[in-house]
């Protein structure tokens, strides 16, 4: 039986995978003071308007009805497997879960499945492409199984040129966060097991703080011929392109799944940031 790829826009899916595999995204409203910016804006444009606002944009999780009316778009006879980011950091998964109650009680015949990845943005395109291309030729449970098995295996870092935004944003407190700013001190920072962000190391200045991130590459084995990787960037696609060539010629990953952080993680991560899962 067909199955149909729904994930919501914390994953930062690129277009090519959107389209090749037809996976579903769920936006994420996203708010400039009461103004809702539309749900298509480029991610440049984005990053224009965050770049000329004198507060941070805000984000919130879809409504129930949002994933309602993407579960009833699918066609009858295709089960549905949900993929959301980490419930630790929003709630949309309990959204979506809620939506699956709806459509069940309504009597919708497609079987839904919705999993908290524990994941988002690299992390969560990485597991939502390997579960577009595993779709194929998998049946819905053993679809379920692979990713769950995935997520435990997914390790996910990042780094970020500028900590004004979690400053901003609530995410570190703002004394610590002037003074590392002042010092030039730049954090790699991990997502858990459980989902949540935490900080793994403090270096002096960009580089060296690229350069760990790096090397945590180091630290596990791949089978290189199906190994895949996710980079990220938050409007900084120069530097991320030579960090996938430095990835790239030490670890051959057979596939790369490359793309820019868009609104809703762009949002926390500001400008600048880089990040990987693998």
């Amino acid at each position: 039986m067909a199955i149909k790829i729904i994930t919501d826009s914390g994953s930062d899916l690129p277009l090519e995978y959107v389209e090749k595999y037809n996976v579903t995204i769920v936006h994420l409203p996203v708010h400039f003071g009461h103004d809702l910016m539309p749900e298509h804006t480029e991610t440049k444009a984005f990053y224009e308007m965050m770049r000329e606002s004198k507060e941070l944009p805000t984000t919130a999780s879809p409504s129930p009805q949002s994933f309602l009316e993407a579960f009833k778009e699918v066609e009858p006879g295709t089960d549905i497997l949900v993929l959301c980011m980490s419930s630790n950091i929003s709630s949309t998964y309990q959204t979506a879960t809620i939506a699956k109650e709806m459509y069940e009680e309504e009597g919708h015949p497609n079987a839904i499945e919705v999993i908290d990845t524990k994941r988002f943005s690299g992390g969560l395109s990485l597991l939502v492409a390997t579960a577009a291309r595993l779709s194929l030729t998998s049946s819905l449970a053993e679809l379920k199984e692979s990713v769950l098995k995935q997520v435990e295996e997914t390790t996910a870092y990042f780094t970020l040129d500028t900590l004004e935004n979690v400053i901003k944003g609530g995410r570190l407190n703002r004394l610590s966060g002037a003074v590392a700013s002042v010092l030039n001190i730049k954090l790699l920072l991990k997502i858990s097991d459980e989902g949540r962000v935490e900080v793994v190391e403090k270096t002096r200045g960009l580089p060296k703080a690229l350069n760990l991130l790096l090397s945590k590459l180091d630290e596990k084995q791949y089978d290189y011929e199906k190994a895949a990787i996710a980079i990220v960037h938050s409007n900084c696609e120069k530097l991320a392109l030579e960090i996938k060539a430095r990835i790239l010629e030490k670890h051959p990953f057979k596939e790369v799944v490359f793309s820019s952080m868009g609104p809703v993680m762009g949002t926390y991560a500001g400008e600048g940031g880089i990040g990987v899962a693998f």
